[in-house]
């Protein structure tokens, strides 16, 4: 009988400690917002079909704008597993008309992008050196 009134105290006294005082249980977050995971999917699509580089800072920027980390959209990151269903259907789709969808991704996010410039910059050249004219091919 004296069991119910102290549950009850212990519980009303839990209620009114502030939240600083309560213990820590990891940080509590709430889920980015579609338009977030969609747009960090397209960024990794257009990368994937087009091979364009992704800028990292002008990227991390318009996620940081969205309340989102770099860290929540990356493939082991908390939400990368709905980034990469997304992921997979647009490269899919992007791939059925590669190259007017590269060109509008360009236009969009590239060096000259009308929504913001430099999200997607042009791949690396690899400069492989070239072999020396007087050699033979090997047999």
């Amino acid at each position: 009988m004296l069991t119910r009134p102290l549950l009850a105290a212990g519980l009303a006294a839990c209620l009114a400690l502030p939240a600083q005082m309560l213990p820590a249980q990891g940080q509590i977050r709430n889920a980015p917002s579609p338009h977030a995971l969609e747009f960090a999917a397209y960024i990794f699509a257009a990368a994937n079909v087009c091979g364009y580089r992704i800028g990292t800072e002008e990227f991390d920027a318009l996620l940081e704008k969205q309340n989102v980390r770099a860290a929540d959209v990356s493939p082991r990151g908390p939400f990368g597993a709905k980034v990469q269903t997304m992921f997979a259907l647009m490269s899919n789709q992007m791939q059925l008309n590669r190259e007017k969808a590269c060109q509008a991704v360009a236009g969009e996010y590239g060096p000259e992008g009308n929504v913001t410039k430099n999200v997607l910059l042009p791949a690396a050249a690899t400069d492989a050196p070239a072999p020396p004219a007087d050699a033979k091919p090997a047999q």
